[in-house]
């Protein structure tokens, strides 16, 4: 375990596995362009330069809202920390981790122990903190803060805040390439979607992993349910257990959750996942996950701090960068071709003759709003380089998708 690691168990005392899925905030779309530039290809307009910082002096701060010790979502942000720390050589007195923050500790008062602690850089990787961090940017303008998911950096007149994320939705595209032939192999076009919170984070995950498995099966339908929370495993359980009995053969998840799998190999099923390979734990069910690496972010804004360039006020990249991946595929459970039409459409998304959300596509948001996307016209979902910011904003439930629910 790692030294700091060992700090927080015993300044925390017991372990509490808490599998956090990503908190995205939300956000209505404005009409879609025509054209999108992929985001590997995006050149975001930077921030000031700043004042470079001693090696030696740098200290960087994270606030987390789940336990260190959970396998999911903040075990993924976790590790990408350790990258950072060990790609800027910085020792364990130079990282300062906040954990279940928004739980068991407030938000502004874990910012303010991070500032008091004399962190330069601050990383915040739930959007339910991007209130109290544009706060604590306006008090702390010789900090940088970096959050995740963020809508209010390129609006806020401030140049020590930036939004950072990274383009899920390509990973969650070829994970239902692997889900639509799958379920094409069983004959059955029913898929089934455990989702989180509803929000255009996780609306936008499902609606490419739908996209994806329906490239390569055209009957494919999918239902989703929501749990109505970040992290409820005996839920997503529950919720797993009814879409099966509805028919559904081949399950999706928004949160890293190794209940859902356990229960989708009990019943037969197979399962997807994120930030998790899940085939230890469900040899039997589990067939790929997405992964994201997030120490990529972490270690170019720290970089630029040491160097006194530019952090970006919005950053977002995914598979041209190696910032999303895919664990490894399960070759015992996959059908017959999986390697070959993933490997295919991951290199059309990287070179960008492939986008995830081309017309044609309709559907409905919550607000009512409509969309009609013509044939080959395009979604441009996190597209920095067009101006948009990293958050996602598709929010839209498209034809082939119906909400149900199973509670």
């Amino acid at each position: 375990m790692n030294i700091r690691r060992l700090s927080a168990l015993l300044l925390t005392g017991a372990l509490a596995v808490g599998l956090s899925a990503c908190e995205p905030q939300e956000t209505v779309p404005s009409a879609a362009p025509t054209a999108a530039t992929p985001t590997s290809e995006s050149t975001p307009t930077p921030t000031p330069s700043l004042s470079p910082v001693e090696h030696d002096a740098l200290k960087v701060g994270f606030l987390y809202p789940g336990d260190f010790s959970d396998v999911g979502y903040t075990h993924s942000l976790s590790q990408g920390a350790d990258k950072m720390q060990q790609a800027l050589n910085l020792s364990d007195e130079q990282i300062v981790e906040r954990y279940n923050v928004g739980t068991q500790e407030d938000c502004a008062q874990a910012l303010e122990a991070l500032t008091d602690a004399g962190c330069q850089l601050i990383f915040s990787t739930s959007a339910q903190f991007m209130d109290d961090v544009t706060e604590a940017a306006k008090k702390n303008p010789e900090v940088q803060f970096c959050q995740l998911a963020g809508n209010q950096a390129a609006s806020s007149g401030l140049d020590n805040l930036h939004d950072f994320y990274a383009a899920l939705y390509e990973g969650s595209y070829l994970t239902g390439i692997v889900a639509g032939l799958k379920a094409q192999e069983l004959g059955n076009p029913r898929l089934g979607y455990v989702a989180s919170v509803e929000s255009a984070a996780v609306i936008s995950d499902y609606t490419a992993f739908y996209l994806g498995a329906k490239s390569v099966w055209s009957d494919v339908v999918m239902d989703v349910t929501y749990t109505g929370s970040w992290t409820d495993t005996g839920l997503e359980s529950q919720l797993v257990r009814a879409l099966v009995n509805r028919g559904c053969g081949v399950l999706g998840q928004s949160s890293a959750s190794v209940a859902a799998a356990a229960t989708a190999e009990e019943m037969g099923a197979f399962h997807v996942g994120s930030y998790l390979d899940l085939q230890t734990m469900a040899p039997g069910a589990a067939l790929i996950s997405v992964d994201v690496d997030w120490g990529v972010y972490f270690t170019e804004a720290a970089q630029a701090l040491l160097d006194g360039t530019a952090i970006p006020t919005d950053w977002c990249k995914g598979l041209a960068d190696d910032v999303v991946s895919l664990t490894p595929l399960n070759e015992d459970l996959s059908a017959r071709g999986t390697i070959e039409a993933v490997s295919q459409a991951e290199e059309a998304l990287k070179d960008g003759s492939l986008s995830v959300f081309t017309g044609p596509l309709s559907g409905k948001n919550a607000q009512g709003e409509t969309l009609e996307l013509a044939e080959g016209e395009i979604y441009p979902e996190s597209d920095v380089a067009h101006g948009g910011g990293t958050a996602p904003t598709f929010d839209y439930i498209i034809d082939g998708i119906t909400v149900v629910s199973t509670q």
